[in-house]
């Protein structure tokens, strides 16, 4: 696991209890080509109730408070394409705690347990339910839609803690491609780069 000792859970951030048995964590962005941690099984899944969007300002990773970048949220409405990952149980405490560390450093997700209908069964089992971060709506670092030459903007230039924000984007659509989950808007923001 390549936990960054600099990052923290916020304090006002709520991490929920882990189920019984396997953990399931739900990956649509950065953690398809970067989980950063140790995984049994990789599935494709879907997400019901939301869609993956280019909606957040990274004040910590891919930007600053000075000059923000954007980074991927889960929001409101929709389907999202992904894979479901499986942890080990006896290491699924550990992972969380990176997890948590890793997308909460400031209040802007939702750590949550969501339903994953996976695209093949995995013993028997169609549907798991999976960790998921959701974004906070009412956080400040909620962009919201913005156009594609707006988002490229932000994108261009800014540099967090754990790279570009344009590194990023291109990573992401990359690893989407391979899966065969091409998504036009995010290719749109990446040829006004």
């Amino acid at each position: 696991m390549h936990a960054d000792t600099r990052l923290q859970v916020h304090p006002d951030a709520i991490c929920p209890e882990l189920p019984e048995g396997d953990l399931w964590v739900f990956a649509y962005g950065s953690l398809l080509w970067r989980p950063g941690f140790d995984f049994t099984d990789r599935l494709p899944a879907r997400l019901y109730g939301y869609h993956r969007s280019l909606c957040v300002w990274s004040h910590t990773h891919r930007g600053t408070v000075e000059n923000p970048g954007m980074v991927l949220g889960l929001d409101r409405g929709g389907s999202c394409r992904g894979c479901a990952y499986r942890v080990d149980p006896q290491q699924k405490q550990e992972i969380a705690d990176y997890l948590f560390a890793r997308e909460m450093p400031t209040p802007l997700y939702h750590a949550r347990f969501h339903p994953l209908q996976l695209e093949s069964p995995y013993q028997g089992q169609s549907t798991v339910m999976g960790l998921t971060f959701v974004v906070d709506r009412d956080s400040p670092q909620y962009a919201g839609r913005q156009s594609p030459t707006e988002c490229a903007r932000h994108v261009r230039d800014a540099v967090g803690i754990s790279g570009s924000s344009r590194d990023y984007l291109l990573n992401t659509i990359e690893h989407l491609d391979q899966l065969g989950l091409h998504d036009p808007h995010l290719s749109e923001i990446a040829d006004k780069l």
